[in-house]
């Protein structure tokens, strides 16, 4: 029997490696960041003096089934958001038609969801005293555990779920049980109404992102005072959170959504990843505060929310043409359009726009660039003292860069000559004339 090795790899070996590797990676991180100065040289030092496992399980061992506290702060912030999806006011929003016919149903109402759970964070913490503002940045190593662990359960659940009891006909097993656990077994999971992968997704890991921050910053207050690069890092990022929940639809048309199924790599990464590692410039500066000098900060403050604003500009430009049917005005111009035509699998014709003028008309994945310097902008204020830091644009980068061959070939193989003749009008996945 001949083995297909690179399939080996890329459905066992590499999930295994990472459903092995990342849980521990989100403590070392955050050990590292509170109490070895954000040095991966010390945690180094430390390795080869206790040896990898002894370290690792010194480090998480308090914490690697969460505190009582930190299950308290999960389960009411994740109820509180499940409330908030199915109380507010919005409209119905229709996800993309899947290649199995399906079309999911949403609640809009993303953006009122984010400003009620700011403002009762500021209310709870600040005006009506139930809890210190930092209290997440106090049990973060909890939270961190208490994550970990449900998530992996959950993930569980949802493998059993996709075999037992899929919600549509968007499901399917590989074969392959750490792929299948790894991957997701659903496109579009619901568990008594709710959407599993908005509610990971948006809902709890892009949501608990800006209180994450903003306790942070609270700590910082709390230890010192509030220092103008934790001013810059933390309002850029509030800026790229509060641009995806007010551009949440155009999210909901994305390869995160439209193709990546609801398993580890999706949920685990947004209940767990994202609150561990995206944070983790602002998790740095609590303890290392720089004075960057009103010049400097507002430089790179401007610098990196322009960034920002050019992504959701791309990502609506395109958003508003395919909304439109192609009846409106990119750069004062009418778009440049291909018409992209496809079958799904029940065998029906079915056609997108493909945008080759204004943003889109610079490169293919245009939106990943200024994507990746906003990430660096707000990693700036920390300087250049240490790497980790900076662990989020470099992890962002190969994310983005493999996602940007991935979505090539899957338009290859979804448009057929038509992306062909996109990509002859468009001739660079990402960067002009390099790639």
């Amino acid at each position: 029997m001949k083995i297909d090795y690179q399939k080996w790899m890329r459905q066992t070996l590499v999930p295994a490696l990472l459903l092995l590797l990342c849980p521990p990676a989100t403590f070392l991180f955050w050990y590292t960041n509170v109490s070895l100065d954000g040095s991966l040289y010390l945690l180094w030092e430390l390795i080869l003096q206790q040896g990898f496992f002894t370290t690792i399980y010194k480090i998480s061992s308090p914490y690697i089934f969460g505190t009582t506290t930190a299950w308290q702060i999960i389960g009411i912030f994740a109820a509180f958001e499940l409330a908030l999806m199915k109380l507010l006011p919005g409209k119905p929003f229709y996800g993309p038609l899947t290649r199995a016919g399906n079309i999911p149903v949403y609640k809009e109402n993303g953006p009122t969801a984010y400003v009620v759970t700011l403002f009762a964070f500021y209310l709870c913490a600040f005006q009506f005293n139930l809890f210190p503002a930092s209290i997440i940045y106090d049990n973060f190593g909890g939270i961190l555990g208490a994550l970990n662990i449900f998530s992996i359960f959950f993930c569980l659940f949802l493998l059993i779920k996709g075999h037992v009891a899929p919600s549509s006909t968007d499901s399917g097993s590989s074969g392959n049980f750490i792929f299948d656990y790894f991957w997701g077994m659903e496109l579009y999971p619901r568990i008594f109404g709710w959407d599993v992968k908005l509610f990971t997704n948006c809902r709890f890991g892009m949501m608990s992102w800006s209180l994450i921050i903003l306790s942070f910053a609270a700590k910082q207050s709390e230890n010192t005072a509030l220092s103008d690069s934790m001013l810059v890092a933390v309002g850029l990022q509030l800026l790229f959170v509060s641009k995806f929940f007010f551009w949440e639809t155009g999210y909901l048309r994305s390869m995160d959504i439209m193709h990546d199924r609801a398993g580890f790599y999706i949920c685990w990464g947004c209940l767990v990843w994202v609150p561990s590692v995206y944070t983790m410039p602002i998790l740095y500066l609590v303890n290392h505060p720089n004075n960057l000098g009103l010049p400097l900060a507002l430089a790179i403050f401007l610098l990196g929310g322009a960034f920002i604003i050019i992504t959701y500009l791309a990502d609506r430009q395109r958003q508003r043409v395919r909304a439109t049917n192609g009846q409106c005005m990119i750069w004062r111009k009418a778009p440049k359009i291909i018409v992209g035509n496809y079958v799904t699998d029940l065998g029906e014709s079915k056609e997108n726009l493909l945008l080759y003028s204004g943003w889109w008309g610079i490169s293919r994945h245009f939106h990943y660039i200024p994507e990746l310097l906003g990430a660096f902008f707000w990693s700036v204020p920390a300087l250049f003292g240490n790497f980790l830091p900076y662990f989020y644009v470099v992890f962002l980068t190969i994310v983005l860069v493999n996602r940007a061959f991935r979505d090539d070939e899957r338009c290859k193989q979804k448009y057929g000559d038509d992306w062909d003749a996109y990509c002859d009008n468009v001739p660079h996945k990402l960067i002009p004339y390099i790639i």
